[in-house]
């Protein structure tokens, strides 16, 4: 007897989105453990308030608390956050602290791997930031205070970004009593940045395509972008100015793919079509993001 759940499980569609929560959650995992870690970076989130515990309960592993905050931080999520919310960043929560406690245990640090503090900073911001947007952007967390932050998000106007630097701020203020002003420093510049950078990145991920086609040949134009885009489009009637001519314009949103597949048609199939291609990252729609989701 069929459930109806059994349709979603183990399509190429869920695959595709289980693959994507894993390398989200490995990137941000990378940038913890080999980077944040070793250099007490505390850049806000779970992880810096482990470097924290840690400092003050040696005993108690990075990886360790760092499970231990996300599992509690994780209740209030799900409190909150609905079903579906919920078990994604259940998921991608535990194997983010899974595969931090695997990497302390298969690759102990005694320390950074080099003497370039900088450079590393570069590595524990952009690694987590990437890692964080996608998984954002599958509406899924790494838990620990990225629910926090989209908690503001949902009841406030401000966005991810200003939600974590809201939410990891007073984390990466004490690095600055507790580990001194140099490491503290360090971590003020890493919150600043990653919270710019995960919003750039988001950004990029939800940037879609919007064509405005003005041609003589509306028929196979729409029909390549039914049946082999799988979009829809809008046509209005147009005018030249100059020569008076009647046309259409074909309006259509593609992703950055299809764009480049739906250009190359336009213009073998009609080569004096007039083209032009906006950015976007807010498409708000049947096909795409809704206020809803």
């Amino acid at each position: 007897m069929s459930t109806g759940k059994e349709n979603v499980l183990f399509t190429p569609k869920w695959w595709k989105e289980v693959a994507y929560l894993n390398l989200g959650t490995l990137l941000t995992a990378l940038g913890v453990y080999f980077f944040k870690f070793p250099n007490r970076f505390t850049t806000g989130g779970v992880s810096g308030l482990s470097i924290l515990v840690n400092r003050f309960i040696p005993s108690v592993s990075m990886a360790t608390s760092n499970l231990i905050l996300n599992i509690a931080l994780l209740v209030v999520g799900v409190a909150f956050l609905g079903k579906s919310f919920g078990i994604r960043t259940a998921y991608s929560s535990l194997l983010y602290s899974l595969i931090t406690l695997l990497f302390e245990k298969v690759v102990p640090l005694d320390g950074p791997m080099t003497n370039q503090p900088l450079l590393e900073l570069l590595f524990a911001v952009a690694l987590p930031a990437i890692g964080a947007a996608m998984l954002f952007d599958a509406h899924a967390s790494s838990g620990g205070t990225d629910v926090i932050a989209i908690l503001i998000k949902k009841y406030t106007r401000f966005n991810i970004g200003v939600g974590l630097m809201l939410a990891d701020l007073i984390v990466a203020v004490g690095a600055c009593f507790i580990f001194g002003m140099a490491t503290g420093l360090y971590s003020l510049f890493g919150l600043f940045a990653k919270s710019m950078l995960v919003d750039i990145v988001m950004d990029n991920l939800r940037t879609c395509k919007v064509f405005q086609i003005i041609t003589a040949n509306p028929d196979p134009i729409c029909q390549y972008i039914l049946e082999q885009v799988h979009h829809g489009a809008t046509i209005t009637e147009a005018e030249g100015a100059f020569t008076h001519e009647k046309r259409k314009i074909i309006m259509t949103v593609v992703n950055r793919s299809q764009a480049a597949r739906l250009q190359r048609f336009v213009r073998s199939t009609d080569p004096h079509s007039f083209i032009t291609i906006t950015s976007s990252s807010e498409i708000i729609g049947k096909g795409f993001r809704g206020t809803t989701e």
